[in-house]
């Protein structure tokens, strides 16, 4: 039996998949797909091998594709993506993930969360994260007003992380019906020095799950990097040791709930681009407590690209394959769990998700 494994990009026009084998040294390009629509995240089942990207903008409107012939052909529904009537339309899906028991979740502009049951052919909304008591007082970031992280529990198909900007972090323990914020400890450097910690309107970036352990949580905030052992109800920083509390992805190991892996910005004022030009995963291998500086194969001069909030994976091989994608174009491959990088694709659309998928053939 061969193994396969798949990179799955999404990006500003349209879904490309690099295919190699289990070596991880040649790649075969293919795309895009999705008729080149803004594709925001795109996601696979271990399982089934069935893709789904989720995408769109303010012409096309939001939408989910489905290919089950791992891109071969592809379908696409929006059937139930909208807000009851007068209410702002959906702009694009933003983020995607499978839940237990057949599940498909997506998180949308303007934030809210939806659910389909049958594979993507048909959306209901999940009102309870709208009908929280905040969200009047949810504010856009940068990009706007999106739902862009959803995590959802590995064993338990009620409870579900998700992750606005700017809104914070809330959590569900009952299938969606009632939601709390779970940003006690990320600070607001935004916000005057006496409300530097409310109870939400953090400005989320990335949240990623340890594995093997769910009430562990690592987030990248706009403020900060953090940590939560508690499924959330608390955070404390671990950007100590980092050239920037600023960045956007945050990817975890497949295997090993203590290490994890960044790419620090440096920030607003500074252009948004790799601290001195000079690219660098960062890595810890001891729940944040430390960190270390992977480059080996990397840019180190001029290069001022940024790497977006889904644009990093990790992949289940030994050693695990850790991924990133630019927002110039690039994705460059680590083999070893980042101690060497190669680039293996360039010229590509705006990158804006990056995922993997094994398959045995």
């Amino acid at each position: 039996m061969a193994t396969k494994l798949l990179i799955l990009l999404g990006t500003k026009k349209g879904l490309f998949i690099l295919e190699s084998d289990a070596a991880r040294r040649i790649w075969a390009q293919r795309g895009p797909y999705c008729e080149a629509w803004p594709i925001c995240h795109a996601i696979a089942d271990p399982r089934t091998g069935t893709i789904h990207a989720g995408g769109g903008n303010e012409w096309f409107g939001p939408a989910v594709w489905t290919s089950a012939d791992l891109g071969a052909t592809w379908t696409h529904s929006s059937e139930g993506l909208a807000y009851a009537s007068g209410e702002t339309p959906i702009r694009a899906v933003w983020s995607l993930a499978e839940g237990l028991g057949g599940a498909l979740y997506a998180g949308v502009e303007p934030a809210g969360l939806f659910r389909s049951d049958d594979g993507g052919a048909r959306w209901r909304h999940i009102a309870g994260l709208r009908d929280h008591p905040s969200r009047p007082h949810w504010q856009p970031g940068g990009g706007g007003l999106i739902l862009h992280a959803l995590v959802p529990h590995p064993t338990d198909e009620r409870q579900l992380w998700v992750g606005i900007s700017s809104a914070g972090v809330f959590h569900t323990a009952d299938g969606g019906d009632t939601w709390q914020p779970r940003n006690s400890g990320i600070r607001c450097d935004y916000l005057p020095e006496d409300q530097r910690y409310p109870e939400y309107g953090q400005c989320v970036h990335g949240l990623a799950m340890a594995p093997g352990m769910p009430d562990r949580l690592y987030q990248q905030n706009h403020c900060g990097m953090y940590r939560s052992d508690d499924g959330g109800r608390s955070w404390q920083s671990i950007e100590a040791g980092l050239p920037s509390s600023f960045g956007f992805p945050a990817a975890a190991h497949p295997r090993d709930p203590e290490t994890l892996y960044l790419l620090p910005l440096n920030g607003d004022s500074a252009g948004r681009y790799v601290p001195d030009a000079k690219a660098a995963v960062w890595r810890t291998r001891d729940r944040g407590e430390s960190w270390q500086a992977l480059r080996d194969g990397l840019p180190q001069g001029n290069a001022f690209f940024g790497v977006l909030r889904q644009a990093m994976a990790t992949d289940p091989l030994s050693p695990a394959g850790v991924y990133f994608g630019t927002g110039s174009g690039s994705l460059f491959a680590s083999a070893d769990e980042g101690e060497s990088w190669t680039c293996i694709a360039q010229h590509l659309p705006a990158i804006s998700s990056v995922e993997t998928l094994l398959v045995e053939a």
